[in-house]
């Protein structure tokens, strides 16, 4: 097990009203946030398959996952199991449970855009870990 703090400030400074830049094929980039408050992200999983998946996360506040294109299903650790979510296109799912994804496609194929908060810690362990 592993523990990583994010504080705040946890976003770039970018310039208000007008499009944000977002770099290709990255797995996790921050793209702007409120102090104090929440801070955005896209999501986009190298990994495809839940075989390839050897940690799941669990934050100390929840996430907004929204699909924004392609394919891709988060790996939950939730009831004392381990449940596959496939993303649907435009549908928010709010996620407590630990967590990570797969973009079942190829890497980087799908992309969700994450709101979380702006300062958290996050708790990373192998999937099975978090059944007991």
């Amino acid at each position: 097990m592993r523990t990583v703090q994010v504080q705040k400030p946890s976003f770039p400074e970018v310039a208000p009203n007008q499009p944000l830049p977002v770099p290709p094929d990255n797995v996790w980039h921050v793209v702007c946030g409120d102090d104090d408050h929440w801070r955005v992200g896209y999501y986009a999983p190298a990994s495809t398959s839940a075989d390839q998946l050897s940690e799941l996360e669990r934050h100390t506040c929840p996430e907004l996952f929204v699909l924004q294109r392609g394919r891709l299903t988060l790996l939950l650790a939730s009831d004392g199991k381990l449940q596959e979510l496939p993303l649907q296109l435009g549908v928010p799912v709010l996620v407590t449970a630990p967590h990570s994804g797969y973009c079942p496609d190829g890497p980087h194929t799908g992309v969700a855009l994450v709101v979380e908060r702006d300062q958290f810690a996050t708790e990373y362990r192998a999937p099975g870990e978090w059944l007991s």
